[in-house]
């Protein structure tokens, strides 16, 4: 199957994501599952080989919650750019990585990316969840940016609702002069992930690990939001055909 595809097309997926908590109202693979379920249905309307998907992502602050299992990101960069260099070796010359991590997992799919460009003469492109939202914020009433929160887990009830379990679900949101929130329009710092301190101070205080609304969160908002993120994807494997 994969010789004959490769006869007349060089494009092909990888999602990324992460195994982590999600409060307890979420199942660790989240951000894994919904990377997935996006290159899944892509697939399906473009013909688009995906590759095999990477379940751990860089997760140290989540690492105060049972079940998240954290990968350095130097480990994550050379594994990433092994994945990409086998692919190119069999012909596959077009990447399209979607992350399913958001911002924690840019820095090390970005360096690895880069490398390939430069080394393996290949193209990649990084389609990240929260990034390619970014129009969609302006139609859709979701909650402040944060984890576990109203955008993740309304894509979950939309295409895993048998995971979700919302009468845990609690919301937490942060007093701050200045969040890094990249969907706010005014003004926002770097994101630089929390510490297992910061993250342990609040389970203390709020009985979870959440930052954000999920109690805001709507299967029909999920069903927008996962509907833009295809047609996207779709618009972005079209163009690299």
């Amino acid at each position: 199957m994969w010789r004959e595809y490769l006869r007349g097309d060089d494009r092909i997926m990888i999602p990324l994501g992460s195994t982590e908590q999600h409060g307890r109202h979420a199942p660790l693979g989240t951000d894994s599952l919904l990377a997935i379920a996006l290159a899944e249905d892509a697939s399906e309307r473009t013909g688009v080989l995906i590759a095999p998907p990477i379940w751990y992502g860089w997760s140290p602050h989540h690492m105060v919650a049972p079940g998240t299992v954290s990968v350095r990101p130097e480990v994550l960069i050379e594994l990433l750019y092994d994945a990409i260099r086998s692919l190119s070796r069999h012909g596959f010359r077009k990447f399209v990585l979607i992350n399913g991590h958001r911002l924690a997992n840019l820095p090390w799919i970005q360096i690895a990316s880069e490398r390939a460009q430069r080394e393996l003469k290949v193209s990649i492109f990084i389609f990240d969840l929260l990034y390619m939202s970014l129009d969609l914020r302006k139609k859709v009433d979701f909650g402040p940016f944060g984890h576990g929160d109203d955008m993740e887990t309304s894509h979950l009830m939309h295409k895993f609702p048998e995971l979700v379990r919302m009468e845990e679900a609690k919301d937490y949101v942060p007093e701050r002069v200045v969040y890094a929130d990249p969907l706010e329009p005014k003004d926002t710092l770097c994101y630089i992930p929390s510490t297992e301190e910061r993250m342990m101070e609040i389970k203390e205080s709020t009985g979870d690990t959440i930052i954000g609304t999920p109690s805001r969160s709507d299967p029909d908002k999920g069903k927008l939001y996962y509907e833009h993120l295809v047609g996207r994807l779709v618009e972005l494997l079209q163009s690299i055909r």
